[in-house]
């Protein structure tokens, strides 16, 4: 059997990053940058005042003390008329370019003006005070945003300000959900006897839709292969396709072999890990995509009907394949370390993902595992917001130990 390491490194072989597509830089949010970005000039691309106040020559006023000519006064947005000389000063506004022989710009605060004169007291300010040089921030030719990136506000600020009226991206996935079980009703129904609420089909959604993906919901697939087929074939039109029970090895898991008849080969299937053992991943064939007029290639998740079990398998495998497609470095979320906060024993197991609460404080992160009743307690688990990760081995965690945790 796999481990989850094994399984995510083959399913990183098998997924590729979608092919990129130049978007609109006010529709880029959330998506992925797709290349390299440099900048085409220095930023600032002159030199500029930080401050309201008197650019002066630093030699004028060395003492702190100095009363000085106005010359002119410079608003940003105007290129200054004149040079500063021995004796004078220009007004200047934040943002305004330095007039030519200022070094120092003395804020407005510690100055007083009389006519065509200011008046200066301050503490000495050496040559540079309250400038930000041109190039300061960026230099032409640097890079400035790297490919991999998920693009959020201060990045399309960025972009904005470099003149990227487009950018090259990865689109969000799209996702199939596909629920599976004769006992399933959605959730806008009462259940009747033997009967539960499609609760998964919902999660799994929020969780896409976390990941970057976009849900597309194909409703509920009873135990028969007619229906489950024809189910499955709308799947199979999306970038990813999410099946929810039906993978075990039960008289009416027929998932695994109705994939196999649709051309959906099998890349793994079971996983040592606990909760979410069953999983199985493959990829549609590429001659069968011909064959059906349907020249997108798919990728295919049967995920544990369990809910606690579907929810961590869509964190750990779903999240990465749709980061993947999208082109987000790295794919694979990395673990956060978090110190426990109270003992806590293990028996002989499979590794184990147990629901936890992440909290922040002085000494950085720490954990508290969430008591629950395994895989179907899907309520008991709404005070977490992440999983840590437990060993497989016999063990007595104590307080402070240091363990792997994942947020969602």
């Amino acid at each position: 059997m796999l481990t989850v390491a094994a399984a995510l490194e083959q399913l990183m072989a098998t997924v590729l990053p979608l092919s990129l597509s130049e978007v609109p830089l006010e529709e880029s949010l959330g998506l992925v940058l797709g290349e390299d970005v440099c900048s085409l000039g220095d930023i600032p691309p002159f030199d500029k005042s930080l401050m309201d106040g008197y650019a002066v020559r630093s030699t004028d006023v060395s003492s702190g003390i100095a009363s000085l000519r106005v010359t002119e006064n410079i608003t940003a947005g105007r290129v200054p008329a004149k040079n500063v000389g021995a004796g004078e000063a220009a007004q200047i506004m934040t943002g305004a370019p330095l007039p030519v022989g200022a070094d120092v710009v003395v804020k407005i605060e510690e100055t007083s003006r009389d006519g065509d004169h200011v008046f200066i007291k301050t503490l000495p300010p050496p040559a540079g005070t309250n400038i930000l040089l041109r190039g300061t921030i960026v230099r032409a030719g640097e890079h400035v945003l790297h490919a991999g990136l998920v693009l959020n506000g201060p990045r399309i600020g960025a972009l904005a300000e470099l003149g990227r009226a487009v950018v090259s991206t990865r689109r969000r996935p799209e996702v199939a959900i596909l629920a599976t079980g004769d006992e399933l009703v959605p959730i806008n129904e009462s259940p009747g006897p033997a009967q539960i609420r499609n609760s998964n089909a919902s999660m799994l959604a929020a969780q896409i839709e976390s990941a970057g993906g976009i849900p597309v919901s194909i409703g509920i697939a009873r135990d028969n292969r007619d229906e489950l087929q024809r189910k499955i074939q709308q799947g199979l039109k999306c970038d990813v396709l999410v099946l929810s029970g039906g993978v075990s090895a039960g008289v009416l898991d027929l998932v695994p072999g109705t994939l196999a008849e649709m051309g959906v080969t099998e890349i793994f299937h079971k996983v040592e890990m606990k909760p979410g053992k069953p999983i199985w991943f493959g990829q549609r064939d590429k001659s069968r995509q011909i064959v059906d007029g349907n020249c997108r290639e798919c990728f295919v998740f049967g995920l544990p009907g369990n809910p606690v079990s579907s929810l961590v398998c869509c964190e750990l495998f779903v999240r990465t394949a749709i980061r993947r497609l999208m082109g987000v470095e790295p794919a694979i979320v990395p673990p956060i370390l978090a110190k426990l906060e109270h003992d806590y024993s293990t028996r002989p197991d499979r590794p184990t993902y147990h629901p936890a609460r992440l909290t922040w404080g002085a000494g950085g992160f720490a954990v508290r595992l969430v008591p629950w009743h395994g895989s179907s307690d899907l309520c008991g688990i709404s005070a977490a917001n992440g999983m840590a990760y437990l060993s497989g081995e016999a063990r007595q965690y104590r307080v402070g130990d240091e363990l792997e945790t994942f947020g969602w």
